[in-house]
């Protein structure tokens, strides 16, 4: 996507400060290069969430490309969770969405992958949402996990 398209969405979303905006990518660098050459130190609008994938511990350099980002709310989705993520650091992190891959062909989640991530969130403070277990359909495998679901959102989704 070119950066001229993406300059444009964005100053859309800091033009509607009324809604919140969820923005998800796998390219991690792109997205702190872009927050700062677009906001700078002042960062992103508080509706405008920055977030990254991360579906295993190879994927975990994308946490700290988004800790460099100037965004005021910067989320993690573990989704697909494909592995475990032994040294997953939740500094600077404001909510961890997690969940198993679904479609025909998914590859199958460990729940204790997700527990741990539940649990570092616990110990960190960091509102956690699991999203689905997984399997040929997103409603498969249910949205338990360890007998419960985990509906937790960050404050910021409370704003007024």
């Amino acid at each position: 996507m070119p950066d001229a398209y993406l300059q444009r969405v964005f100053l859309a979303m800091e033009a509607a400060p009324r809604h919140s905006y969820q923005v998800l990518t796998k390219r991690s660098s792109r997205l702190a290069d872009f927050a700062r050459r677009t906001w700078g130190a002042a960062g992103a609008p508080p509706n405008v969430w920055c977030g990254v994938s991360v579906e295993d511990a190879a994927a975990l350099v994308r946490v700290r490309h988004l800790r460099e980002a100037p965004c005021a709310v910067r989320w993690l989705s573990l989704e697909p969770l494909l592995g475990p993520l032994g040294g997953l650091d939740l500094d600077g992190i404001a909510w961890v969405v997690a969940g198993g891959e679904s479609g025909p062909g998914a590859r199958p989640m460990d729940p204790r992958w997700a527990a741990d991530a539940r649990d570092k969130c616990a110990a960190a403070g960091v509102p956690f949402f699991f999203k689905q277990v997984g399997g040929r359909t997103p409603k498969a495998g249910g949205r338990l996990l360890d007998g419960r679901t985990h509906d937790a959102m960050p404050s910021a989704f409370a704003r007024g």
